[in-house]
């Protein structure tokens, strides 16, 4: 058993705690992480605002760190390893045998807070169960419990910081651009929300040398940093009349359109901005329905669909964006701004005045 420290959720409306944490030793199918930095995702923040019917809670789910012991039953991962933390999934549904992890049929019960099979706690504080397993890591500690299967070793000297986010953020944005829309030279494609997700997407498609790519984005901050690293033009939701904007800027509108933003209306923004042909994909979690003019998807030939986790298999996929990355074309670490794990609820304000994209804390 390991004693360190870790950021648990107590109450939704309240900030997060710093507090002493107790690890169990890892069992046969399980690897104890030593966690150098962890990524703050929008998915942890709408888990933790949904409650929770056990307290306290421990979320976190972009680890990055070092491997420092691993169960007898563990194979393809070993002590002194480089790992990305990523999601779980089975590896023998159909899903998964056809290369789409993220659809795994038993993801739900493998993700969301999911136990051991005899129930016993792999996490405690003064004694009292901590609600783990978020992803498979639940990352918001200096040391993590995790499985083979989401468990990504690197060979690479990147950062911890840059790493992390690598795990589910970046892998969202850039999967949805490389794996789902395939832009080529030709391509115009506009993403909606410049936070995390949506700045993968940009340098996504500014890996496939698109014609033509527009952000729509309300943070001043944000929409200047996009077109810093290329985008040919940044639209305010708030100023301008965008889907006219887009049509303008695209020659008739978006060829390939990537909706980050998890609002109903802004998929239809999307939707109806998208050219004849066009392909819209949302990857944000959010309820609501979007009003779409049937016809204009119709006699448009227009396609929306949705897309987990950029679609990727992470085992080769987060390899891929690290060459990208050790080639100077894929600069993640741009869009990291650091913090100790003490000023979570700081990191967290800065994300929500869209002053920082990607907050990652560091142990």
């Amino acid at each position: 058993m390991v004693t360190t420290t870790a950021v648990l959720s107590r109450d939704p409306a309240a900030p997060f705690t710093v507090e002493t944490v107790e690890i169990d030793d890892p069992r046969d199918d399980e690897i104890r992480v030593r966690i150098q930095a962890t990524g703050i995702c929008h998915t942890d923040l709408v888990t933790r605002a949904a409650g929770a019917t056990d307290h306290p809670v421990l979320l976190g789910h972009e680890g990055a760190g070092v491997v420092e012991a691993v169960g007898a039953a563990v194979t393809g991962v070993r002590p002194g390893d480089r790992v990305v933390l990523t999601f779980r999934h089975c590896g023998t549904c159909r899903n998964c045998r056809a290369g789409r992890p993220a659809y795994c049929v038993r993801a739900v019960k493998l993700n969301q807070f999911g136990a051991r099979a005899d129930r016993s706690a792999r996490v405690t504080v003064a004694g009292t169960p901590v609600r783990d397993g978020f992803f498979g890591q639940s990352s918001f500690a200096a040391y993590a419990l995790t499985t083979a299967d989401n468990t990504v070793v690197v060979d690479t000297e990147v950062e911890p910081t840059v790493l992390a986010p690598l795990g589910c953020g970046f892998l969202t944005g850039a999967g949805a651009v490389l794996n789902v829309l395939r832009p080529d030279g030709d391509s115009r494609v506009v993403v909606y929300g410049a936070g995390a997700v949506g700045m993968a997407g940009v340098l996504a498609a500014l890996v496939c040398e698109v014609a033509e790519l527009v952000v729509v984005e309300p943070s001043q901050e944000r929409r200047a940093l996009a077109l810093e690293l290329g985008a040919t033009a940044a639209l305010d939701p708030a100023a301008d009349d965008v889907v006219p904007a887009i049509r303008k800027l695209t020659d008739g509108g978006a060829t390939h359109a990537l909706d980050t933003t998890g609002s109903a209306r802004v998929l239809a923004t999307a939707a109806a901005g998208a050219a004849i042909g066009g392909t819209v994909v949302a990857v944000g979690l959010g309820t609501g329905v979007p009003e779409i003019d049937l016809r204009d998807i119709v006699m448009g030939g227009k396609a929306i669909r949705g897309c987990l986790e950029g679609d990727a298999v992470p085992a080769t996929f987060i390899p891929h964006l690290l060459d990208l990355h050790a080639a100077g074309r894929f600069p993640i670490d741009r869009l990291v701004t650091t913090y100790p794990h003490s000023d979570i609820n700081a990191a967290l304000a800065d994300q929500r005045a869209g002053m920082v994209v990607k907050p990652v804390l560091t142990w």
